[in-house]
């Protein structure tokens, strides 16, 4: 195996394009923006024309969409379902809603086409870098048969699941923490700010410290340095992944008082700046308490 393809190729998509590339992968790709496309064909990948391209020259693909719509449109639509040969797979690496996945594995059925549930962490930095953490769900032969095009953009494949949708599952519950990370460093910020703390020294303090995580520090960085935008790290997505967190968390009557509050942060700052990435809930909190927090 090859041939590779990438459907949707913006901050995540084309890392797992650059690197596909990198390892030996023919690789062909799609994405709605011209600019995105040149990009791709500069680096070495197959421009196609439409996702049922895409599928023809492809043994496995990347769906690296935005939410569940696109990707039932991309698999089950005129795209990779019509085209994709028998024993070739879809590796799903958006995160959508588990149901909305299982409804994609129940789509493919009698097609001959497998699926891997696959979710990914450590954003736009671990995407270009070939570091993603990749939370990988479906049958052991289909994970095992496919698990050099997977190794080629990740440095950890964890086997969360057999079934389609427990992948996707697993990212919800590693989202709740993540976004409630984001959250508690904003408003710590803007209580450094206030008191009058500098910047560099929460940052030295917080990065050795056991609350130190690449989540918090690389937030707290941007904070101090007014990186807002433009970063990697829409604002949109995580957005969107909390919502999947609290419709899960109300479907299975579970309640997330601190991913509650996240969500409220970041539905405040996506509001006020959607222009933004998620530390920009900072300037949310800056704005209530009147201070900034500089390096």
């Amino acid at each position: 195996m090859t041939r590779a393809g990438v459907i949707g190729l913006g901050d995540m998509g084309s890392g797992l394009a650059k690197h596909l590339i990198k390892n030996g992968f023919e690789t062909t790709g799609l994405d709605l923006s011209e600019k995105r496309m040149a990009a791709f064909v500069e680096m070495g990948g197959k421009a196609a024309a439409s996702t049922a391209e895409v599928g023809e020259n492809s043994d496995a693909v990347y769906v690296m969409v935005m939410n569940g719509g696109q990707a039932k449109e991309v698999i089950l639509g005129d795209g990779l379902i019509k085209t994709m040969k028998p024993g070739s797979v879809v590796i799903l690496t958006a995160t959508i809603m588990a149901s909305e996945a299982r409804e994609l594995a129940e789509g493919l059925k009698g097609s001959g086409i497998e699926m891997i549930d696959s979710p990914v962490s450590g954003g736009f930095p671990g995407a270009q870098s070939g570091t993603l953490t990749m939370m990988a769900a479906g049958p052991a032969a289909v994970l095992e048969t496919y698990k050099p095009v997977m190794e080629a953009v990740s440095k950890a494949i964890h086997i969360v699941g057999s079934e389609i949708g427990e992948g996707q599952t697993v990212k919800a519950c590693l989202q709740s923490l993540i976004g409630s990370i984001f959250s508690a460093t904003c408003e710590a910020a803007a209580l450094a700010a206030k008191a009058g703390v500098s910047g560099q020294v929460l940052h030295n303090v917080f990065s050795t410290s056991g609350a130190g995580c690449g989540v918090s520090n690389g937030a707290l960085e941007n904070i101090i340095d007014r990186k807002f935008v433009g970063t990697g790290s829409h604002i949109a997505t995580m957005h969107k992944d909390l919502t999947i967190v609290m419709d899960m968390a109300r479907e299975l009557e579970v309640p997330l008082f601190t991913a509650a509050t996240a969500m409220q942060l970041f539905q405040s700052a996506k509001t006020k700046h959607p222009e933004g990435d998620n530390w920009i809930i900072a300037r949310v909190m800056e704005d209530i308490v009147g201070a900034e927090l500089h390096r």
